[in-house]
């Protein structure tokens, strides 16, 4: 009786964007697939199939259990990533997976679910404020942890989607100067790259002074002040050697060409030209499915996977494009409404967690495809081949519709 109620209470307008996102990400990816990836699309739809049971038994475990053992599962969770160093399988010079014959398993696409688990678990506490630096830098470790097993494998695009978090902590108490300081560290960061250090020294100069004078006599402390230009230099200061000697080759080509200080549409370049190409081919209403030259063609590389927006774009044009985008922004919109009626702080936390995640995700992905981010590997949820990450966000969802529909029970 119980679990019958809890099926009449989930969401089912989160189910059906969920199902129609799924069905429209498994026909692009049969049609970015037919011409040179055979077998793909009869293996996502092998995914898909095994989501049935797999969302079964997310709904028909007790809600409770996902709060109660969230820290065991936080716990396996680093373990399976600690485990890729020893017993990870390869893959395009990333030790992201493990092998099981012809299966493979990314262990960071569940790390996301369980770290949110976590998350929410240590802010649920009563004696927990985040106005109180050791309460911050706990909450920051959490979020860290497992980034730091993610970056050498090395997979930034997934170590980059635990900057949700900050949305999250930010939300729950995190002082804003932890948001704004990482703001100013990538907009400083980029002027660098752009303009010679000393003008950018000038101008953060100006602005301190500017900010300094405006403010009321009573929160004016010079020292403070030259403490932050110190910083700001430095920082600056180091940018060059930073980029020259810690990032890799294909990472300053990346950016190189985002900034047009590069043009290489046959090397590094090749990708994202191709992408904004097939695009801008679709016009308004696209070429129709299966109609599209540079997926036909197999122009634009790993097209099934981080790169299947391209799809989207020339076959079904800008009217279909807007509607799959339509549809993410009314699912994210949907579960911060829902996170916002929960009746527990555990329950509400997760759900802006899964939020988090699933932006990141669509805006970086989206972002790259069409040549404002730097191509880094960040699939688009849903739409993207692979098991893994199928999973992965179909756990993190229904664990939280799973928390929404049990509310009737909360106190």
């Amino acid at each position: 009786m119980k679990n019958q109620s809890i099926t009449n209470n989930i969401d089912w307008s989160c189910v059906i964007i969920y199902s129609v996102l799924v069905l429209l990400g498994w026909l692009n990816i049969y049609s970015s697939s037919l011409s040179s990836m055979e077998g793909t699309s009869e293996k996502q739809f092998i995914f898909i199939a095994l989501t049935i049971p797999l969302i079964f038994v997310v709904l028909f475990v007790d809600g409770k259990f996902y709060e109660k053992y969230a820290s065991i599962i936080f716990g396996i969770s680093l373990l399976s990533l600690i485990g890729l160093f020893a017993f990870g399988k390869t893959i395009a010079g990333q030790r992201c997976w493990y092998g099981f014959g012809s299966f493979t398993l990314q262990p960071s696409e569940f790390a996301k679910a369980a770290t949110a688990l976590a998350l929410a678990k240590y802010l649920s506490d009563t004696q927990i404020n985040l106005k109180y630096t050791n309460r911050q830098i706990q909450a920051l470790a959490i979020v860290f942890l497992p980034v730091l097993l993610i970056l050498p494998q090395p997979d930034p695009g997934s170590a980059l989607i635990y900057s949700a978090f900050f949305l999250v902590l930010y939300r729950e108490g995190l002082p804003s100067w932890y948001i704004w300081t990482g703001f100013s560290a990538i907009l400083l960061f980029v002027l660098t790259l752009i303009l010679q250090p000393q003008y950018v020294i000038l101008l953060a100069l100006l602005v301190i002074v500017f900010v300094y004078y405006k403010s009321r006599l009573a929160d004016r402390n010079i020292v403070l002040s030259g403490i932050l230009f110190t910083l700001i230099t430095g920082f600056v200061l180091s940018v060059n050697y930073v980029f020259t000697h810690v990032f890799k080759q294909h990472h300053r080509d990346r950016f190189n060409i985002l900034l047009g200080k590069t043009v290489d549409m046959k090397g590094i370049g090749y990708n994202t030209n191709q992408s904004e190409i097939a695009i801008g081919s679709g016009g308004f209403f696209g070429k129709g499915f299966l109609e599209g030259t540079q997926t036909k063609g197999g122009f634009v590389p790993e097209q099934h996977t981080d790169y299947i927006f391209t799809t989207v774009g020339e076959e079904w044009g800008f009217l279909g494009s807007l509607i799959v985008i339509t549809l993410f922004v009314v699912l994210l919109l949907r579960i911060i409404y829902l996170a916002e009626r929960q009746k527990t702080k555990f329950s509400r936390v997760y759900g802006y967690c899964v939020a988090g995640i699933l932006f990141i995700h669509f805006f970086v992905n989206i972002a790259m495809v069409v040549g404002i981010f730097p191509t880094i590997g960040v699939p688009l949820p849903f739409f993207s081949y692979g098991g893994s990450g199928l999973w992965g966000f179909t756990i993190l969802l229904f664990i939280f519709l799973k928390m929404d529909a049990n509310k009737v029970n909360e106190w």
